[in-house]
């Protein structure tokens, strides 16, 4: 990634100001109950979700182990299909092809199907650097582009903003950018739909460059595909003339029976749909038909290294559904500005620490940002183990050690505000290691369970601060099972 948001602090930090926030907190708490029940709805439709689940897992770890071959049938069948295929080994590569692609054309603004790819390495930025001017037509994606704001989630960028926020940000923006918002508008969800429908329609019909991420890319045929609720996505990749798609390496299937399996979960876990109102596939080009020229932008940006890192490597199944930041207590209460990336919640703490590293104080505190409840995996559709990631990178962060950075093995050294925690770890590791020291330890910690505090000294007052020490039982386990079964004192 090219880096995190400017002055971004560490997510504790970041999370004690949002939960402050009452008006955050209460839309994100309606938003996210809504549509988590809505999802659990959908899915309960399906008998064979669990085998539907599985099968996305297998069809994706298939796939990262055999990416090399995937990514050239897939460049073989775009180029065969008269596209053009550019590889981008990070972001600022990609910005600059993507510039020089558009500047190629001679026009001076583009219009933009919702891509975190594109948000990922700041594309707009660097497009607005280069005096060309993007626009955002996802109605949530507008919101936020209109309110000089960030997006929040993955599926509902603006879902920090409530119905009266977005008509205050139309009716005093909306002219800047384009068509100004009607006269006397209300927050009635109709109204704001029509004035974004009217504001976004002039550049559709203007626009002669679009660009697009994808949700799926087929290698068996060059096939994208981008699945999406409001119809601005089929409009991008249609009218233009051009179109230019930026897309990371891992969004690649084998064939078009394993897409079968996504566009089933797909919607179910993230819309709570049986299908997108909307699924619109390309193939390069066709005479008359859509884009005269196709460009696909093949984004690496941190996926190799992360590609490498065997337990992390399974945050590449990823299919930006959001069902973990809905479920996620820890999401529901700080929002997605807390994480400093683009990816938010339980998926953004494991993501944006392999594609970015662990140096910067907001990345090495993002694998703490978890109560590791597990409720993230329990609905993840391709079954990540989200909190088994988030103990990996939280040992990175901690220990440090050998990982892959830009293709290259280094090691890292241990995040300093670490060195309580490390030295905790080797005595608990030398304590286990000594049953007598440790059965002297427990039956001391219990005779003098009394005298014990109730919050932790020093260092440890911040986890005790949030957190119930555990009471320390009468007596360890081993006497109580000599004294009530009769048994040998185990060695």
């Amino acid at each position: 990634m090219s880096g995190t948001y400017l002055g971004m602090p560490a997510f504790p930090a970041a999370a004690h100001e949002a939960v402050r926030d009452r008006t955050l907190r209460g839309n994100l708490r309606h938003a996210t109950h809504t549509i988590r029940a809505k999802r659990a709805k959908a899915v309960a439709e399906v008998s064979d979700w669990a085998a539907l689940r599985e099968a996305g897992r297998q069809i994706k770890d298939h796939t990262l182990r055999h990416l090399d071959r995937y990514l050239v049938q897939l460049e073989e069948s775009v180029t065969a299909a008269g596209g053009v295929v550019h590889w981008a080994a990070d972001a600022e590569e990609a910005n600059r092809i993507v510039a020089e692609l558009v500047r190629a054309t001679g026009e001076s603004e583009v219009v933009k199907v919702k891509s975190m790819a594109t948000q990922e390495i700041g594309l707009n930025e660097a497009l607005e650097a280069q005096g060309i001017r993007a626009y955002e037509t996802d109605l949530a994606e507008l919101i936020v582009q209109l309110g000089k704001d960030r997006p929040s989630h993955i599926l509902v960028p603006a879902i920090h903003r409530n119905r009266g926020e977005i008509r205050d940000i139309f009716r005093s923006e909306m002219a800047e950018w384009g068509r100004p918002a009607p006269e006397g508008l209300t927050d009635t969800p109709a109204e704001l739909a029509e004035a974004a429908r009217l504001h976004l329609r002039e550049k559709f019909l203007r626009a002669k460059v679009g660009i697009s991420g994808a949700n799926f890319m087929v290698a068996q045929t060059g096939t994208l595909v981008v699945v999406e609720s409001e119809g601005n996505g089929r409009m991008c990749v249609t009218l233009p003339e051009t179109l230019i798609s930026v897309v990371g390496i891992e969004k690649i299937v084998p064939t078009w029976r394993d897409l079968e399996v996504f566009l089933q979960t797909l919607p179910r876990s993230s819309t709570a749909e049986r299908m997108n109102p909307y699924t619109s596939t390309w193939t390069g080009t066709t005479d008359e038909d859509g884009p005269r020229a196709f460009h696909l932008v093949l984004l690496d940006n941190g996926r190799t290294d992360t590609l490498a890192d065997q337990v992390g490597r399974q945050a590449l199944r990823c299919i930006r559904c959001s069902a973990c930041l809905n479920v996620c207590p820890v999401y529901e209460r700080a929002g997605g500005h807390a994480y400093g990336s683009v990816y938010p919640g339980p998926i953004g703490a494991i993501l944006s620490p392999q594609l970015r590293g662990t140096q910067s104080e907001i990345d090495a505190s993002l694998p703490y940002a978890s109560s590791l409840c597990g409720a993230c995996y329990e609905v993840c559709p391709v079954a990540i183990d989200i909190p088994e990631v988030l103990v990996h990178l939280r040992e990175r962060v901690v220990q440090g050690g050998p990982v892959t950075r830009g293709g290259n093995k280094v090691v890292l050294r241990p995040a300093k505000g670490h060195a309580a925690e490390r030295a905790a770890m080797r005595a608990a590791r030398w304590a286990f290691g000594h049953p007598a020291a440790l059965r002297t330890g427990q039956r001391l910690a219990s005779r003098s369970r009394r005298f014990l505090p109730r919050t932790l000294p020093g260092p440890g007052r911040a986890w005790s601060a949030s957190r119930d020490l555990p009471q320390v039982p009468a007596e360890p386990f081993r006497d109580w099972w000599q004294r009530t079964r009769g048994g040998k004192d185990a060695k």
